[in-house]
């Protein structure tokens, strides 16, 4: 289901929200059926950058509008979200399909398998929709693989952002590890009454 944002990006830090752009380990992104290899690695940017078209973005090959893309993370997460944003002139993808922590995923195996979720999207121009995943199905993801298995009607499919909102839990967990730490006591913090002068006097 997608939704638009309830809140104006001027008076909002939306880049903050897609916190996990900085989680994914981009050199090992890639795509099946990309026009140009290695462009796929383009689509993967910082929130005010995903209306810049100016520059490269990832295009299946002429005639066949399918594409895959497998996204793995430098540790794992929890995805909230996904927001699209594709190409004009019926370029645009018109569905997703989201595999978790399967990898060598081929256009065989997408179109045999059941996907955690589906969802038909809209074209998404302005970077305005971002598509609600259903969240308890999207813990401790090490890696995600999107289907797009068509277009709205275009020889070749687009794409020219894809932004993922959520958590990385190793961080998370990194985070308790420490408050736990501190709030334990350590011995060499607390010095016995002898050790502090606090003991007998002899004289």
């Amino acid at each position: 289901m997608a939704c638009l944002h309830d809140h104006s990006c001027e008076d909002h830090d939306c880049s903050s929200d897609w916190s996990l752009y900085k989680h994914i380990d981009i050199p090992k992104v890639s795509a099946l059926n990309e026009a140009v290899s290695g462009s796929v690695k383009s689509v993967f940017k910082s929130w005010d950058q995903r209306l810049n078209f100016s520059g490269e973005f990832l295009a299946s090959n002429e005639g066949d509008p399918e594409l895959i893309v497998f996204i793995p993370f430098t540790s794992d997460v929890k995805i909230k979200s996904i927001s699209i944003v594709g190409g004009s002139d019926g370029t645009s993808p018109s569905k997703m399909r989201a595999f978790i922590n399967r990898e060598g995923i081929d256009f065989s195996d997408a179109q045999n398998m059941q996907a955690v979720q589906e969802w038909d999207l809209a074209e998404n121009m302005q970077g305005v929709l971002e598509y609600q995943t259903r969240y308890s199905k999207f813990q401790g993801v090490g890696n995600l693989t999107l289907h797009f298995p068509d277009n709205f009607g275009a020889d070749t499919s687009q794409i020219h952002y894809i932004g993922l909102k959520g958590e990385a839990t190793q961080l998370k967990r990194d985070v308790v590890a420490t408050i736990v730490y501190e709030l334990m006591p350590n011995p060499s913090d607390h010095k016995t009454h002898a050790e502090t002068g606090g003991g007998l006097s002899q004289v």
